[in-house]
């Protein structure tokens, strides 16, 4: 683990470093940044956004903007989805597809004017998503800008995120027909995959109902200079409801409960997204063509490994990398055969039993099948499990 005080020419640092520093927290590399991946500890930041409210950094992803007349149906070519029907202030979940059909990026994109797109790209990609984009919406009356360095993002997830951002006074509703609503209820009718325009401190920000936890929460898109403001202004709110700092690992644990892929992990160039269960994010019933429509609607190879959820007794977790094989009690399997590896996997903080995703073959993707995780030359039993294996509970 680095230090965070001593980073390298080729480390980058967040707007709210030195909040992180003045906090105690432990750093990590992530995709070249130096990100606090625990203040306290993994489980106390885990259970506060489970019950209370987690405040995530996430200014190391990527906001790229596709603006002009055609900036929806260049959209639409490039990704896998329809954007060009969503509405102004509307988010979709997207894939950005190679030729070939694998996933090269998974992607949110808000509509945020008439013919303004912001498409939000993982850290890891954020260069190769600009780069696509820019090659894929070059025959379109459409421009790709790279906005990455002039936007921070702020997370605040778990079920008193409202009550959090209803308690800060700094923001206001401002811009056509929302100005001078009252904040708070604006922020109380938004719906999930909505965001709004509003202002903290009189600076703009863009508020969506989004995250990447299983939790109700909020995802606060600001101005550098602005954000260590707003991260001191939402602690001092939610020190009483119990809001905490939460790092990289807990949100790691968090979107595993929730069965929420990662680039990386459940998502690659190699996979085809029905491979990982997001055959429905491909929309192959759209008009016009797109980059992969062609390789998806070949679609994978029968026998291709397909991702499942899977849950272990004791404490023993499986981890990423680790060999699945059928169980031992299996009629019909060589049990010394892998027939499948594990992606992501940790000891469930909520749930208090080891949970995984895997990639498997199909005939041993059911739920409810025994299969084993080979951990340090041990296989212990795990089950198929439907995913996620949480859900909070909506009211």
């Amino acid at each position: 683990m680095a230090s965070p005080d001593t980073p390298t020419t080729e480390e980058r640092l967040s707007p709210l470093h030195q909040a992180h520093l003045d906090a105690g927290a432990s750093f990590t590399d992530f995709a070249g940044w130096q990100m606090p991946v625990r203040y306290s500890s993994d489980l106390a930041e885990h259970h506060a956004v489970r019950t209370a409210a987690g405040l995530f950094d996430l200014s190391h992803m990527g906001e790229i903007v596709v603006i002009g007349p055609e900036a929806g149906a260049a959209l639409d070519y490039a990704l896998a989805g329809s954007l060009s029907v969503i509405a102004i202030d509307q988010a979709k979940y997207s894939l950005l597809l190679s030729r070939s059909g694998g996933i090269v990026d998974d992607i949110v994109v808000y509509r945020t004017g008439e013919d303004r797109f912001m498409v939000v790209a993982n850290a890891s990609n954020r260069e190769v998503v600009a780069n696509e984009l820019r090659d894929r919406t070059a025959p379109f009356d459409a421009e790709v800008f790279d906005e990455s360095d002039d936007i921070a993002l702020i997370a605040v997830q778990g079920p008193a995120s409202l009550d959090i951002l209803r308690a800060v006074g700094a923001f206001a509703v401002e811009g056509g027909a929302l100005d001078g609503e009252d904040f708070g209820e604006r922020l109380a009718a938004l719906r999930y995959y909505w965001s709004f325009p509003a202002t903290f401190d009189q600076h703009p920000v863009l508020v969506a109902r989004t995250g990447y936890t299983g939790e109700d929460g909020f995802e606060l898109y600001v101005a550098p200079d602005v954000a260590p403001a707003l991260w001191t202004m939402l602690l001092e709110a939610g020190e009483a409801r119990g809001l905490v700092p939460a790092g990289l690992a807990s949100r790691d644990t968090l979107r595993l409960e929730a069965g929420m892929p990662l680039y990386g992990h459940e998502l690659g160039r190699e996979l085809f997204p029905a491979q990982a269960g997001l055959g429905r994010v491909v929309n192959l019933g759209k008009a016009v063509d797109f980059i992969g429509r062609a390789a998806s609607e070949i679609g994978p190879a029968a026998d291709a490994r397909v991702l499942v959820g899977l849950t272990g007794s004791g404490k023993r977790a499986a981890r990423a990398g680790y060999e699945v094989y059928p169980s031992a009690q299996s009629e019909n399997a060589d049990p010394e055969r892998a027939i499948g590896i594990v992606t992501s996997g940790a000891l469930s903080p909520t749930l208090g039993v080891p949970v995984a995703m895997a990639y498997v073959e199909p005939a041993s993707a059911e739920p409810g099948t025994e299969l084993a995780v080979d951990i340090r030359g041990t296989r212990f039993s795990y089950t198929v499990t439907a995913l996620p294996f949480y859900s909070r509970k909506k009211n």
